[in-house]
């Protein structure tokens, strides 16, 4: 399946907890170090989702265009 694979869900999961970590740093009062930290694992999960897609843990993208 489309995406189905351990890269993917690492991606996933990764930008999830990102975002999820950025948002609870802005509430109540800011605190811009954590934000920021969440922003970076963010923007990081799209490079270990790639990293591992080249490892050989992505979906395999030949066998479906036959």
């Amino acid at each position: 399946m489309h995406g189905s694979s351990p890269a993917a869900w690492t991606a996933v999961l990764l930008c999830l907890v990102g975002i999820t970590i950025g948002g609870v740093a802005l509430v109540p009062d800011p605190n811009w170090v954590l934000f920021t930290i969440g922003c970076a694992i963010t923007l990081l999960s799209g490079l270990v989702g790639k990293a591992m897609a080249a490892a050989g843990y992505g979906v395999d993208r030949a066998a479906e265009h036959h």
